[in-house]
């Protein structure tokens, strides 16, 4: 179970704001400290602006946990998830949502205003904080899963410093 002493990242764009910012409220009613990254006007922002902003966040270390909003959660998972150490799942149901963190240890779950309404996201949302990763037979897949990030990581790097041209 997520412990709320520890702070829970928030962001959205624009077209997820209302949804975002009914999460955020909603988490903060439940005795949760949420740091929410934006976007907090309709002015028209890019889901991947957002996102990389907010999984970045969570690769360092700064939060446990985080959600993302845009119009179907799918496109904010796909930024988020191009995050070395990020692991995130587009979550509309009640077994993902349980799974994502049960098996697949994920610290970042989306949604969409258009896949989900408020009251399932409340759900959703529930059932994500209240689970932990079990270990077990999923460790040594999200061991691999870690194995992708750091193999490419590696490669970043070794582009960003080589001669080569």
């Amino acid at each position: 179970m997520a412990e709320k002493s520890k702070p829970i990242v928030v962001g959205s764009d624009h077209f997820g704001l209302p949804l975002k910012n009914a999460v955020r409220d909603y988490l903060r009613s439940k005795g949760y400290t949420v740091d929410d990254m934006g976007v907090h006007t309709d002015t028209p922002v890019d889901y991947p602006d957002i996102a990389a902003v907010v999984a970045e966040t969570v690769a360092e270390g700064k939060y446990d946990r985080g959600i993302l909003v845009c119009g179907t959660g799918a496109g904010m998972a796909i930024v988020a998830n191009k995050v070395p150490g990020v692991r995130a799942v587009c979550v509309l149901d009640p077994y993902t949502a349980e799974r994502a963190r049960a098996s697949n240890n994920a610290q970042i779950i989306t949604m969409g205003l258009q896949t989900v309404t408020f009251d399932v996201a409340k759900k959703l949302i529930d059932i994500w904080l209240e689970s932990e990763f079990q270990g077990g037979r999923s460790a040594p897949k999200v061991a691999k899963i870690d194995q992708v990030d750091e193999k490419y990581r590696q490669r970043r790097v070794g582009d960003a410093v080589s001669p080569c041209g």
